[in-house]
């Protein structure tokens, strides 16, 4: 897609740099929000600011032997970390605002009540055996859905496994893929989308008498790894991404977003010049990150079709995460953070502007890059 002009309807996107952030080491791999905290990620290290001012507010697991943090996640009063050597962490913050370490999982009980019966243990290589309830690679990603009191967490081990959050047991473990799973996002209802090396997306549910989840469909237009995924605010819109550099639309085809509807391949959408490593949804936009260093602002346009309505230029590497904060308080702003190998985050807030005197049906936006202010 040329970086040039562009035609949408009447409603254009207005963004500004709020701040720019910076860890103390390098390689940011993930970015979350929870109370107006953002945890960014660089290497081991978690650090945390207050996005009220910008300010740091503290750092936590010192451990390198952990290695890089690959996602974030929360529950109502807990911190869930996904990590390279296999564990997940939990954390809670103490009463002087630290973080401090509770437990990895699977627990040293979980683990006790496991190891004895064989037929707990898999291959997992060649004369090599670890127990059902136990990732093996690193944890590339983790969602939790509050309301059903489950975490689900994917690997680089091909599997993904669920969680009770409560009690802390792991219910399932399902082998997803041929290939190292990179991603995943949950819907409300349930729904589990995955996207591996193998550059597929696999679907998975559970029906409601069924203690397992099952393979319902297999989403195969990628021509190479699947970095990221997002889900639109009801679910019935999935985004991916790829080291093929293009995103894929995909949308539920059914009535009311039943969990039996079929997903089908929308468009395919080309703008960013490298691999596609991060994408979210901000309202009825969303937003993809990229190694050719640059972010961009997608929205549906007359026609019904995604356009690139806003190119976000500055950091020096590649932007490897995004993460959306809550609304504003007027309707129509819109903030969210990008991460970057360079170890900056950047703050941005995408504003609509709706009040326009031109009345031809369409307007014509400059993608301007960053405001000098950044």
């Amino acid at each position: 897609m040329s970086s040039q002009l562009h035609v949408f309807p009447l409603q254009t996107l207005k963004h500004r740099c709020l701040a720019a952030l910076k860890t103390r080491s390098p390689h940011i791999s993930c970015l979350a929000v929870r109370d107006n905290l953002l945890y960014a990620a660089a290497i081991n290290e978690i650090n945390v600011f207050d996005l009220s001012n910008h300010s740091p507010v503290d750092s936590f697991n010192d451990d390198p032997t952990s290695g890089f943090v690959k996602s974030i996640a929360f529950n109502k009063t807990k911190i869930f970390t996904a990590h390279q050597d296999g564990k997940i962490r939990i954390w809670e913050i103490t009463l002087s605002k630290k973080h401090q370490l509770l437990t990895t999982l699977p627990t040293v009980k979980d683990r006790f009540l496991h190891f004895i019966l064989p037929k707990n243990y898999v291959n997992v290589r060649r004369h090599k055996k670890r127990l059902w309830i136990e990732h093996w690679d690193t944890v590339s990603g983790l969602v939790i859905l509050n309301q059903k009191g489950l975490m689900y967490s994917v690997s680089w081990d091909k599997s993904f496994k669920i969680w009770n959050v409560n009690n802390r047991r792991c219910l399932e473990s399902v082998k997803a893929h041929e290939d190292a799973v990179n991603t995943l996002v949950v819907s409300d209802n349930g729904t589990v989308y995955k996207g591996s090396a193998d550059g597929l997306i696999s679907v998975w549910e559970r029906a409601n008498k069924e203690r397992r989840h099952s393979l319902v469909a297999t989403l195969g237009k990628h021509k190479s790894t699947v970095n990221a995924l997002a889900l639109n605010a009801d679910g019935s819109v999935l985004f991916s991404g790829g080291c093929d550099r293009s995103i894929m639309v995909w949308e539920k085809k059914g009535e009311n977003n039943a969990e039996n509807d079929h997903v089908g391949f929308v468009e395919a959408l080309w703008g960013h010049s490298g691999p596609i490593l991060c994408l979210i949804n901000v309202g009825d936009l969303f937003v993809s990150g990229s190694s050719d260093r640059t972010v961009r602002v997608w929205q549906r346009g007359k026609e019904g079709g995604f356009h690139c309505s806003i190119v976000l230029e500055g950091h020096e590497k590649p932007v490897k995460s995004l993460v959306a904060v809550a609304r504003g308080v007027f309707e129509g702003v819109f903030t969210f953070c990008s991460g970057s190998l360079d170890r900056e985050i950047r703050v941005w807030e995408i504003s609509r502007c709706s009040n326009l005197k031109n009345k031809s049906h369409e307007i014509r936006i400059l993608l301007d890059g960053v405001p000098k202010s950044c």
